[in-house]
């Protein structure tokens, strides 16, 4: 008995340490982010909540045709196969674009991806005459794919896509378009509210739980069909977190694993505490969108320039600690497409109020005028502070801002607006100020210079119009050669700048802190970030 109780005694301590190892080999890794957002992005194929929901809701549940290289930090990305494997123009009609889609890939539901549901989600959002059709998807995508004007089956891995016109740039329209799963919303009885808590793409998350304004839960997608972006986390649970000292809070109290967007005030306590701050050069701008309709205050480019000259962005820079970099355009001066503008943006207040003078205003008579802003939001950065900022400076200048304060969905639906809209134009806003997304040339230039993308067909908000800058952009969407294409980008931000359709304050280096317990995250630089790259 003593011997055999000699033999027994080391498996009776082995088991309750080999049953811990087990239990920790296959614990659960969750990752809580605390987001900028005062909701959850919407969860039916097309998030809400601008550019910055595409990393929550957008490219975590779903899949594009054409996706977006997000998962590196070192290089800018580019466009790479998604859902479609290549694309290509007919060379015959440059109208007709053809794409090669990818075998054997699942919707979460279990049902295939093919032509058909292709087509399926492009009703989905630009027939209103489909049963399918959700205007909620479609007001968030339509302005970004303004391109598109017909679609056919060529065959269950093949469809092809007709635009409006020839444009060589229409494959970067498509990161921003995904796919939902026709099977699923026929499961859910053609509603899509209950498809929203039981959504299904193709992505390399799940949604486990959704709880409007408080949270969501998204699950690794084990089977996902790109092995490169299998999750490195089982669950990532998003918290909306609008007020960024409440963020950093919750990062500081161990109720989140990382945040968006930390105050800048903030940063030196977080480092202290052994949180890391993570940030990188970022495609995206900080301006006021300018109104240059007849009436506007800002329809005079000697004002334009003014209030271009009346902000010190380095203090901005200094407001922000060190998060943002001086903006001298829509685009950073390292920029292919940067141009050489002859109008210098840089702090002058002695030529601003000599702008101003000539244009009929001085301390006698100030420039009044009416801005629609944000609360905060993914993309807005310090909203209050920094407007603010723009507010008292360029009061300098006799120039008086009144600011019309929103949450940030309202602001998206006063831009797609325009700025002839009643909401707008009607109520005396003449300019909105709005982060943009300038990662490729459609997103960063043409969208907001052509004067064909004016609403409603595009987010040109203030119907800027210059002969010059239009055949510009009409030759470069007939030019397939990148090189050429550079050039000609050069020359339409060029002229943008030259006409300062814009006041360029800074641009965002998108920062994220991080707690010890977040062992990767690749901090792209892009808006769009690959949450897969998140590790614990």
């Amino acid at each position: 008995m003593i011997h055999f109780r000699a033999r027994l005694a080391p498996w009776l301590f082995a088991a309750p340490l080999a049953l811990a190892l087990h239990v920790d080999v296959f614990a659960e890794t969750v990752a809580r982010y605390g987001i900028s957002m005062a909701d959850i992005p919407m969860t039916t194929g097309q998030p809400d909540r601008g550019a910055g929901a595409y990393q929550f809701t957008g490219h975590t549940l779903y899949d594009p045709l054409v996706a977006w290289e997000a998962n590196i930090g070192d290089r800018p990305g580019k466009l790479v196969p998604g859902l479609a494997t290549e694309w290509k123009v007919d060379p015959s009609d440059q109208k007709v674009w053809r794409f090669a889609l990818r075998h054997g890939v699942k919707f979460h539901d279990g049902s295939a991806f093919t032509a058909d549901a292709v087509l399926w989600n492009l009703e989905k959002v630009l027939n209103d005459k489909s049963p399918q059709f959700d205007a909620k998807q479609a007001a968030q995508v339509k302005p970004r794919i303004p391109s598109i004007a017909s679609w056919r089956k060529v065959d269950d891995f093949t469809v092809e896509i007709t635009t409006k016109e020839v444009n060589a740039l229409f494959p970067y329209e498509l990161p921003w378009f995904l796919m939902s799963s026709p099977a699923q919303w026929e499961k859910v009885g053609h509603d899509w509210n209950r498809f929203a808590s039981q959504p299904s793409g193709t992505g390399p998350f799940r949604l486990d739980k959704l709880v409007p304004r408080e949270r969501a839960e998204l699950v690794k997608n084990a089977g996902y069909w790109d092995k490169s972006r299998v999750a490195k986390t089982d669950r990532i649970v998003l918290l909306p977190i609008p007020d960024a000292i409440t963020r950093a809070n919750a990062l500081l109290n161990g109720q989140v694993d990382l945040i968006e967007t930390p105050p800048p005030d903030m940063m030196p306590q977080l480092s202290s505490r052994g949180f890391k701050l993570v940030q990188n050069v970022t495609p995206h701008v900080w301006p006021y969108h300018f109104s240059t309709l007849p009436g506007s205050p800002w329809a005079d480019i000697r004002v334009r320039k003014a209030v271009n000259l009346a902000i010190d962005r380095n203090a901005v820079v200094k407001l922000l600690n060190g998060l943002a970099q001086p903006a001298s355009g829509q685009l950073d001066r390292t920029s292919p497409w940067y141009g050489k503008p002859a109008f210098q943006i840089k702090y002058d207040l002695a030529q601003a109020r000599a702008l101003m003078a000539q244009a009929g205003y001085g301390p006698s008579k100030p420039l009044k005028a009416k801005v629609i802003i944000a609360q905060g939001g993914t993309g807005q950065m310090l909203s209050l502070p920094m407007n603010e900022f723009v507010q008292q400076s360029l009061a300098e200048i006799g120039v008086q801002l009144e600011f019309e304060v929103v949450e940030l969905e309202n602001l998206y639906l006063h831009w797609r607006s325009g700025a002839k809209a009643d909401m707008n134009g009607g109520k005396g806003i003449t300019a909105i100020n709005l982060g943009y997304v300038t990662a490729d040339p459609f997103y960063a230039l043409t969208r907001f210079a052509y004067a064909k993308y004016a609403a409603p067909n595009g987010v040109n908000w203030g119907y800027y119009d210059n002969p010059k800058v239009n055949a510009t952009i009409d030759r470069i969407r007939t030019t397939f050669d990148t090189k050429a294409q550079d050039q000609l980008l050069a020359t339409v931000h060029q002229q943008m700048v030259d006409d300062a359709l814009m006041l360029w304050v800074v641009h965002d280096t998108n920062p994220h802190a991080l707690s010890p317990r977040v062992r990767s995250f690749v901090q792209a630089q892009h808006w769009f970030q690959d949450l897969t790259t998140i590790g614990m």
